[in-house]
């Protein structure tokens, strides 16, 4: 029979698992932050930084427990994702969460999940704070004309998501022939991110030089402007009126031609009448 010590420090060691604060516990086994009192975790730096924390699984079974871990939603690297824990014993991961290089200021939500060979599973939640200043950049690039569409690249040089606002505008010789005021795009653009876009421009010229100018913003003072230039040439029109002008032209030299060949065989005609004369005297 155990000892009173022993029963003691059994009982204390009871209440300290099951006082522990934990996720869904599944099949006598449960996940939680290392540490007291944390129901979830919470990790808050700058882009680039790679922070650092302690996950624990506690097995409250008689038997040994195999779980593998996972983490979603944020970028998570455990020092080991496979862990056997031994029966009535806690066992501690330590894992780091690191916040991409050029991620906006703001909150992020991830999970970190344990599961076990039956496929029973407890999670517990993570909380990540990317810190630094809030830039809202902007610029349109690669403007170019392709038959009836203006294409074009945006890139998001800031910090926060852009939804950006178009303008387009374009002058012929003679004066406007496109004018379309500012209209907000169906696109989400984070930062770091470009998106090939285009623009249709199905009643364009069918003869003229133009100067078109593309103008995006967006909130927080992201603003830019870029031109290209576009000549629009009707060359079905051309080929078929050059080829005229080659057949307008050539049409004298049909006829010298004609008038060469008729004169050369009414002198050869006139030649052989002699000839023939002659012969007859």
């Amino acid at each position: 029979m155990p000892s009173a010590a022993a029963r003691v420090l059994g009982l204390v060691l009871f209440l300290l698992l099951a006082s522990a604060p934990h996720a869904e516990a599944a099949a006598g086994w449960s996940l939680a932050p290392a540490g007291a009192g944390r129901p979830s975790f919470y990790a808050e730096g700058v882009p680039g930084t790679v922070l650092q924390d302690t996950v624990s699984v506690t097995n409250r079974s008689r038997k040994p427990l195999t779980v593998h871990l996972r983490g979603t939603g944020v970028r998570i690297a455990f020092a080991r994702t496979g862990l056997r824990v031994p029966a009535r014993t806690r066992a501690e991961v330590p894992f780091t969460v690191t916040v991409p290089t050029g991620a906006a200021p703001g909150d992020r939500s991830g999970t970190i999940t344990a599961r076990d060979a039956d496929g029973r599973t407890a999670a517990v939640a993570l909380r990540l704070r990317v810190g630094g200043p809030a830039l809202s950049a902007l610029t349109v690039e690669h403007v170019a004309v392709h038959g009836d569409r203006i294409t074009y690249e945006l890139v998001n040089r800031g910090t926060t998501t852009l939804v950006p606002k178009l303008a387009v505008h374009a002058d012929g010789v003679f004066g406007p022939v496109l004018d379309r005021p500012a209209r907000t795009l169906p696109v989400h653009l984070p930062p770091a991110s470009r998106r090939t876009l285009s623009e249709p421009w199905p009643d364009r010229p069918a003869l003229d030089a133009v100067d078109v100018r593309l103008t995006v913003t967006a909130a927080g003072g992201a603003h830019d402007t870029t031109h290209t230039s576009a000549r629009f040439v009707p060359w079905g029109a051309v080929t078929a009126g050059l080829g005229a002008l080659v057949a307008a032209a050539a049409l004298p030299a049909v006829r010298r031609g004609r008038r060469r060949r008729s004169t050369a065989e009414d002198d050869e005609h006139t030649s052989a009448e002699v000839e023939l004369t002659g012969a007859a005297t």
